[in-house]
């Protein structure tokens, strides 16, 4: 993952992410990636459930 941070306090899952962080262009080129879990992945605790998240902003 990419500047993703994910925690589970009893039922909720909280995702932190620095939005002054770039990770360059994205594979289009069209945007600036800021995080990204690099496809699904599981949810710390909880195997069985998963997230797929990206971030970014226009080029």
């Amino acid at each position: 993952m990419k500047n993703v941070d994910m925690t589970v306090e009893g039922s909720v899952l909280t995702i932190r992410v620095d939005l002054e962080k770039e990770f360059g262009a994205s594979k289009s080129g069209k945007s600036i990636t800021i995080a990204s879990t690099e496809g699904n992945v599981s949810v710390p605790e909880h195997e069985d459930i998963k997230i797929g998240l990206n971030i970014y902003r226009k080029k």
